[in-house]
């Protein structure tokens, strides 16, 4: 495996608590895969029998209701896992994935962790605090949504994409906005309507990138109270 794919998978939540031996071993057999943007990784109902490390772009999961509709779950870059929940019960995926970006991802084959786990402990351990670093997410993300005003969740999405301290700073937004309108449990509509109102808080879209004025005010913003925002206008 080239060192960089290794140390790209070495940050991922799932592997960053193994020693170097371990993760050597849990790694022997993964394979990297190029995916071009659109391709499936997995569908919802597939038997689960790998897990994938995000090594490069962005993966979103999602979900097709009874009546059609698709409901993003998620949305995965650098570093994330995705499937080892299901894929250590050997349960069938949940949900679909689908590449938003062209993305290199890493499987590695549960069937070989679940070996590795009799004679490890450690690797237990990194799979439970993966584990909870997603249930974790997915209580920030019912937050945002139970708590947070449009507008606010799209300053907060746009400093997560921030790789800048404070400052100005300009965002590549990483894919479609009806896809980020999915992920934010927002209407198109409403997510123009966002940035609109996030103008007045120094934020200009123009194509997919998003130049910020000062982050330390757009994070202000972002994490006041939301009674306070709504009369702001949402």
């Amino acid at each position: 495996m080239k060192p960089e794919v290794l140390e790209a998978a070495r940050r991922a939540t799932i592997f960053r608590g193994m020693s170097e031996d371990v993760l050597t071993q849990v790694l022997s057999n993964a394979r990297t895969r190029t995916v071009e943007r659109g391709a499936t990784l997995f569908l919802q109902g597939e038997r689960a029998t790998a897990i994938y490390i995000v090594l490069d772009g962005w993966v979103k999961l999602y979900r097709i209701a009874p009546n059609g509709t698709e409901a993003v779950v998620g949305v995965f870059t650098r570093g994330r896992s995705i499937g080892e929940a299901v894929a250590f019960r050997h349960d069938v995926y949940p949900v679909s994935a689908e590449a938003v970006t062209d993305c290199e991802v890493l499987r590695v084959e549960a069937d070989h962790v679940l070996r590795l786990l009799q004679d490890n402990p450690g690797v237990a351990v990194s799979i439970l605090a993966a584990t909870f670093a997603h249930l974790h997410g997915l209580v920030e993300q019912i937050e945002q949504l139970k708590a947070q005003t449009g507008a606010q969740r799209v300053a907060e999405f746009l400093l997560e994409l921030s790789d800048c301290s404070d400052g100005a700073c300009t965002v590549t937004l990483p894919y479609d906005k009806v896809l980020i309108a999915g992920r934010l449990g927002m209407k198109p509509e409403s997510l123009s309507r966002a940035f609109a109102k996030l103008r007045s808080f120094g934020v200009s879209v123009h194509q997919n990138h998003a130049k910020i004025a000062d982050l330390s005010r757009l994070r202000d913003y972002a994490e006041e109270d939301p009674a306070l925002a709504w009369n702001k206008g949402q």
